[in-house]
């Protein structure tokens, strides 16, 4: 509509500028760094003595969190503000933002912390540089995910815009994939507005899995209107459109990855020349043995026809005078 991702640049015009996320990760873009170590996350275990605010804010819902959890491993201590989601729907459950090689995961949990070496809070860092970083997990349909639970068990309490809702503390690392050491790293921006270019992305590399039934309990619970409101509108396809990346580059704290991007690539399309050349060679194969079959046979029938001696017919002489 009027509002939507197209005209943000009117009112942003960050929205319409360089460093935009979310972006598509491919193995054109990508570069391996040795420096990028493994993050530390400090604080995460929170006790369920102590609570977390869950919020429906509209266009996504919100677990706030607290500044005693930061991150250690990049250049400034950055401290947790919140943690939110982004989904599809239930017909076309591709939400997430971030896309590998042009696919989509399901959904997308953005872990959100500000630089608290250089500022105060998350809103005073957010159009600043170094300001944000966001930690982005790809999440994917499988098993349950009890940990993933202690979110979506409570959404049905918030299920319009503006309500908000106390849950009990957990420990918040559980909801980071496997292997958190490998991931792709780009500066990027909001990816909603005002959109600032002020985000350092972490992508972890590996996705979570929550079950169908918890995917599809986000994509229907939620609502983006108010409780009163006449007309209420589902809080569906909450993700904003792959962005150009320009002459930019993402940082892979891996190997593997980039090779398996450059090859599945260069595989498939050595399959499909390999399958071509096959097809082609057998259809060769059977046009030439058919051939050859023919020219065989109509040989043999010359050869037969050669052999045989054509003697005029000899009438006896009370034929010939009859």
């Amino acid at each position: 509509g009027p509002d939507g991702e197209r005209s943000w640049f009117k009112k942003y015009p960050s929205c319409g500028g360089l460093l935009q996320s979310p972006i598509d990760l491919n193995s054109d873009i990508l570069q391996y760094d040795a420096s990028l170590v493994p993050l530390e996350f400090q604080g995460y275990n929170v006790s369920a003595n102590e609570q977390f605010i869950l919020t429906n804010n509209g266009h996504s819902v919100k677990l706030s969190l607290t500044p005693d959890m930061y991150i250690q491993g990049l250049q400034s201590r950055y401290s947790a503000t919140q943690l939110h989601l982004h989904w599809g729907n239930r017909n076309n459950p591709h939400g997430s933002e971030h896309t590998i090689g042009g696919r989509h995961s399901a959904a997308e949990l953005h872990v959100v912390h500000y630089n608290s070496d250089l500022y105060p809070d998350a809103r005073t860092a957010s159009n600043k540089s170094e300001g944000l970083a966001v930690l982005a997990i790809l999440i994917e349909r499988g098993s349950f995910n009890p940990s993933y639970d202690k979110i979506f068990s409570h959404l049905q309490d918030v299920k319009y815009k503006g309500q908000e809702v106390p849950i009990p503390g957990f420990n918040v690392e559980e909801l980071l994939p496997e292997r958190p050491e490998e991931y792709y790293r780009y500066r990027g921006s909001l990816t909603t507005p005002p959109c600032h270019p002020t985000v350092l992305w972490t992508v972890f590399r590996n996705p979570v899995q929550i079950s169908q039934e918890q995917l599809l309990a986000l994509e229907t619970a939620l609502y983006c209107t108010g409780v009163d409101d006449p007309s209420p509108k589902e809080l569906v396809d909450n993700f904003r459109q792959v962005q150009k990346f320009d002459e930019r580059l993402v940082y892979v704290s891996f190997r593997q990855e980039m090779q398996d991007l450059t090859y599945t690539g260069l595989s498939m399309g050595i399959i499909l020349s390999v399958a071509l050349a096959s097809v082609l060679g057998i259809c060769i194969v059977l046009g030439v043995s058919i051939w050859l079959f023919r020219r065989k046979k109509s040989s043999k029938k010359d050869d037969s026809n050669k052999g045989v001696i054509y003697k005029p017919a000899i009438k006896t002489e009370t034929e010939a005078h009859a």
